[in-house]
Order: structure tokens, then C-alpha cells, then sequence
């Protein structure tokens, strides 16, 4: 995906929307919400400022191609994996962990310790090409006081290397943890199987299952599945190519296979036997 990577969306785009405009941008040590918090399996979060960070860490120039802005872009940034063993001291080998990132707008990407700790992923915490923070996309949105950057040529896909802004928090979790009731059913075919697992790694960053997961993109569960509402052919007419039906943020996914689009369907079908919401209807009835 251009802008926020996500598999599913009909009823809205997925583009993350701007917590805060451009002109709210500022030095990022100067900013109250300038912390980061580090937590472990849904426990206490222990947070820590963007300057004990620096001090802790030491921060560097980092010049490297951006693919939201399209071109070379400069930051001073910290290199994450010492971030990393400064807020989660103590805690083994990290690299062998399971990590889930949340930024302050609802973007909620799950990744491995090993994409982590491979290289080339800093946090930028400042913009050196122009004071404040240069707004990212069509919504301008502010991507400070933390912008996870990577700097190696190669990892310049959105899909593989995300980028969240406005990153406010790190958790050692499993996905399965921390989003139980987006798994499917012990005992389903293969191909629901699979299509869960695609769901994980191209939709849940935007998209929730049950009100768990990313809350940029729509919930595509409840109350209704998206497959109750949508014909089958129009949602995998859309997630191949969106802008064939209008003007919006989500992408097309040429990469996408029609096995990969069977997958994700059988998924959505069988949740769709599968709600769950614990929260009230708007409407004051009990809930789903």
C-alpha cells in the first residue's frame, strides 16, 4: 500500500488520518506527548522521554530514500535496535520476540524481532531538511515526534518495511495474544489458515477484526462482515484495484495472487460465524 498498507477496505480508505496539522509541528523534545512507551504482553508500560532516549542512545544523521516523500530525505534519528534493548532491558534475546507497533492514530503494524534487528531501522525524531516536520502525503499528515525510518536501499517497500508516524508505542506480544479474537476457529481448512495469516501481514495495520487491530481502516466484522454487504467479486475487484472504482488512499495490490484473494475471503467468511463486540450498539441495544 502507498500510504498505510492494508488488504481490505470498501466502505472507507485506509490513508492514516493526520493527528495533528503541519502547523502544530515543533521541536519534537519540546512537545508533551515527545515519550515512548515500552510494554510487555499487555503489562504496565514503562515510558521514556525522546531526550533520555538520545542521551541514552546518541543520535545520528540519517540520510535515505523515502518512499512517502519520494525522494532523499535527511533526519536526525536513533538507531532502533539500541532503543530497543534500552527500553525492554533485561529481556533476552529481542531479536527472537514478536513486536507490535502503535502509533498515536490507530496504525498498529505486528513485526518480528528479526525485521527489527536486522539493520537500517532508526526513529527519526527530527526533520533537518526543514523546521519542524515535513507534513507526509495528501493529508499533510505531521509524522513527529517519532517516525520509524529505514536506510538501506532495500527496504524501501512499504509492504515489508513499514514506516509508522506518531509512534507512541512498543510491545513484545504475539499477535495471537494481544488479538485473540481475530484468529479463526481450531480445526479450519488450510486456506482459512493462510488467509489469516495474509490478514496479519498486509491487513491488520489499518483494519480490525472484532474491534482488535489497527483503527484506520474499517472494522470489517462487526457488526457485519464485509462479506455480508459486499458481493464477493467487488471485494476482490477492489482489493486488486481500487482506483477503479473511485478516487481514495488505499492502493492497488497487483502483487495479491488469486489464491492470496480466495485465501482472504474464506478467512472473512468464516469470521463472519465468528463475531464478536464487546462494546454497546449505537443504538443502546445489548451488544453483537
Amino acid at each position: 500500500m502507498r500510504w498505510a498498507p492494508a488488504a481490505l477496505a470498501l466502505a472507507l480508505g485506509c490513508q492514516r488520518p493526520p493527528a495533528r496539522g503541519p502547523d502544530d509541528a515543533g521541536d519534537a523534545a519540546q512537545a508533551p506527548a515527545a515519550t515512548l512507551r515500552f510494554r510487555v504482553e499487555q503489562g504496565p508500560a514503562r515510558s521514556l522521554t525522546l531526550a533520555a532516549l538520545e542521551a541514552e542512545v546518541g543520535a545520528e544523521t540519517v540520510a535515505q530514500y523515502d518512499p512517502y516523500y519520494g525522494r532523499l530525505k535527511r533526519f536526525r534519528a536513533l538507531r532502533l535496535d539500541r532503543v530497543l534493548r534500552v527500553g525492554f532491558a533485561g529481556r533476552g534475546e529481542l531479536a527472537r520476540q514478536q513486536f507490535v507497533l502503535r502509533a498515536r492514530d490507530g496504525y498498529t503494524v505486528p513485526l518480528s524481532g528479526a525485521r527489527l534487528f536486522e539493520g537500517g531501522a532508526y526513529l527519526a525524531v527530527r526533520d533537518l531538511d526543514r523546521p519542524g516536520w515535513e507534513p507526509i502525503g495528501p493529508q499533510r499528515a505531521d509524522p513527529g515526534p517519532l517516525y520509524l525510518i529505514w536506510s538501506r536501499p532495500e527496504q524501501t517497500s512499504l509492504e515489508t518495511h513499514p514506516r509508522p508516524w506518531q509512534l507512541a508505542e512498543i510491545e513484545i506480544a504475539r499477535v495471537e495474544t494481544v488479538f485473540p479474537h481475530t484468529a479463526p476457529p481450531a480445526g479450519v481448512v488450510p486456506a482459512v489458515t493462510e488467509g489469516y495469516a495474509l490478514f496479519v501481514d498486509r491487513c491488520l495495520r489499518c483494519h480490525a477484526i472484532n474491534r482488535e487491530g489497527g483503527r484506520v481502516g474499517p472494522e470489517l466484522n462487526v457488526p457485519q462482515n464485509i462479506t455480508q454487504y459486499r458481493p464477493e467479486a467487488q471485494i476482490r475487484a477492489y482489493i486488486r484495484n481500487p482506483l477503479q472504482f473511485r478516487y481514495g488512499n488505499m492502493p492497488p495490490h497487483p502483487d495479491l495472487t488469486e489464491a492470496d484473494l480466495d485465501h482472504l475471503v474464506a478467512y472473512l467468511r468464516v469470521m463472519a460465524d465468528h463475531r464478536f463486540d464487546p462494546t454497546p450498539r449505537p443504538d443502546g441495544g445489548p451488544a453483537l
